[in-house]
């Protein structure tokens, strides 16, 4: 599991008000999956697998994938895989976001879908009413919503947008259409660019230029991808505004594709390679080592799912052959694959696991 990876446990209370209120009983829900209650009380930060293995449980509960999003209606498990379907084969990342609004117009579950707009040289993308209800629709409706919920809604849909193009989406701003919250320094560090609030739209605002980028996922790597969510679409970096953590942000969580060199990093965060060598060399570190340090977490918080082959992670983590990422499986942790699977910290937790499933 990856442990530095977290959310901060104001999310967590949001989720289970909001679980609260549709009735179900939180001592149990929590106990379902092994969470103490005073863990929650006591600490600032969530590891980030457990929210997620939380948030899939609420899931399953409400039979709801949108539950605690910006949607306005239920959406059937299953329909994130069909609407993933319908635009992975697009030829570009516009014409993807284009069937993603399309996707939610034929969907008829939601009442609110994602809408992209082209400002120039920025696009970006918000949130509107679908057609149908499109004339009973206020601003207002939007503007009530929880700021909570518009995070989680736009965070995932960041890291949604930053999978299809197989590199992270970086961003100009994100705009909010609430007041200013007190914990503004979590959104700068989450969505990594300028956060404005009090603006006329809850949007993600980027180059126009990603518009055009291919996309690179397959349905093959859409079935690894849809076995360990929503991990993927919910995991953030240490949670400070350290370098290290802004290049964890750019490395992202798939590594199924390659991952950018030092010079396209220190390009996108307007340094030279030089300076980034120095920067990081200050925090102790350095841009190979990070890289490690983040496939060896993924590569932990793959073999950590059952259901999940020896073959599947060495794809999810871009090995063409499964000997290869068994060599550096075994570089990273002193075991190989098989030989965690068979340890005493994997079978805790495959234990653990199948208790929060049959529960």
């Amino acid at each position: 599991m990856n442990a530095k990876a977290s959310v901060p446990m104001s999310s967590v209370r949001f989720l289970l008000e909001a679980v609260k209120a549709k009735g179900h009983c939180i001592p149990t829900l929590l106990e379902s999956l092994d969470i103490d209650p005073s863990f929650i009380d006591k600490n600032d930060t969530f590891p980030a697998y457990e929210y997620g293995m939380l948030y899939q449980k609420i899931i399953w509960l409400e039979q709801d994938e949108s539950f605690a999003m910006l949607s306005g209606g239920k959406m059937p498990n299953g329909t994130f895989r069909m609407m993933c379907l319908c635009i992975i084969h697009a030829r570009s990342l516009s014409k993807a976001l284009y069937r993603c609004s399309d996707f939610f117009e034929v969907c008829r579950s939601p009442t609110i879908k994602p809408v992209l707009i082209k400002k120039g040289r920025y696009a970006l993308v918000t949130f509107a009413p679908v057609d149908i209800i499109a004339n009973d629709f206020t601003e207002d409706m939007m503007a009530n919503e929880p700021i909570e919920k518009i995070r989680t809604t736009m965070s995932i849909w960041h890291h949604f947008i930053s999978w299809l193009i197989g590199r992270r989406l970086v961003l100009k701003a994100a705009y909010f259409m609430a007041n200013r919250p007190s914990d503004v320094e979590y959104y700068k560090t989450l969505f990594q660019s300028e956060v404005k609030f009090s603006q006329h739209a809850n949007a993600l605002v980027f180059p126009a230029t990603y518009l055009d980028m291919p996309i690179v996922q397959t349905e093959e790597t859409l079935r690894g991808f849809l076995k360990t969510a929503p991990y993927q679409l919910l995991v953030m970096v240490e949670n400070d505004n350290s370098l290290k953590s802004q290049v964890m942000a750019l490395i992202g969580k798939d590594f199924s594709r390659e991952l950018p060199s030092a010079d396209e990093v220190a390009s996108t965060l307007n340094m030279s390679v030089s300076t980034l060598r120095r920067r990081l060399s200050d925090e102790s570190t350095s841009y190979q080592q990070i890289k490690d340090e983040c496939r060896k977490e993924a590569a932990i918080t793959y073999m950590n799912v059952p259901r999940l082959s020896i073959n599947d992670i060495a794809s999810l983590m871009g090995f063409d052959e499964p000997s290869a990422f068994f060599r550096s499986f075994k570089k990273w942790t002193g075991m190989t694959p098989g030989e965690y699977r068979k340890s005493e910290q994997y079978v805790r937790f495959e234990k653990s696991l199948n208790e929060r499933i049959s529960n």
